[in-house]
């Protein structure tokens, strides 16, 4: 009886005893946290559906300009891609009174994707209404994002931002 009463206070001791769990470090969880964000950014690339907000303006021969959050936007897709984007610079065959910015919609053309050692290059080509536009993201692991845009009508200009992914009907309801 003796036996089984401390055999008994042994699991008990046991099995009261706190377990610590191995919690992870926070460079561990940061490590973890970036592997997950380029698996998404990779996947909106590779799905060739993705939203460019753009935070900043370099325009050729001019100084760097920060722009309003969330306002201007390229939305890029396969099947229809839309710009509403600045324009500052040099426009050399433009209508009289126009937008002066870059806004078009049209269906992307040659799309190619090169991966680079820490980001991904995308080139495409739309043609809008009224001109030509060739699209070259770099696109980094982390979201950031450059754009630059050439067109027939108008200076080379670059946009610093970052992409995310296009808002579907469900997420708006929410």
């Amino acid at each position: 009886m003796k036996t089984k009463l401390s055999i008994l206070l042994v699991l008990l001791c046991f099995l009261h005893s706190p377990v610590f769990a191995q919690e992870k470090t926070k460079k561990e969880l940061k490590a973890e946290k970036e592997q997950q964000q380029q698996k998404e950014i990779e996947a909106l690339i590779n799905s060739k559906s993705f939203v460019f907000e753009a935070q900043k303006v370099n325009p050729q021969g001019g100084r760097v300009i920060i722009l309003d959050y969330n306002t201007y936007f390229l939305k890029f897709n396969t099947e229809k891609t839309t710009s509403d984007l600045p324009f500052f610079g040099r426009a050399f065959n433009v209508a009289y009174g126009g937008d002066g910015g870059i806004k078009f919609e049209g269906v992307p053309e040659n799309i190619k994707i090169e991966k680079k050692k820490k980001s991904y290059l995308l080139k495409a080509t739309v043609k809008g209404k009224d001109d030509v536009y060739n699209l070259t993201f770099s696109i980094f692991l982390n979201g950031g994002a450059t754009l630059f845009v050439n067109s027939n009508n108008k200076a080379s200009i670059s946009y610093d931002g970052e992409i995310k992914a296009p808002k579907t009907k469900e997420s708006d309801k929410k």
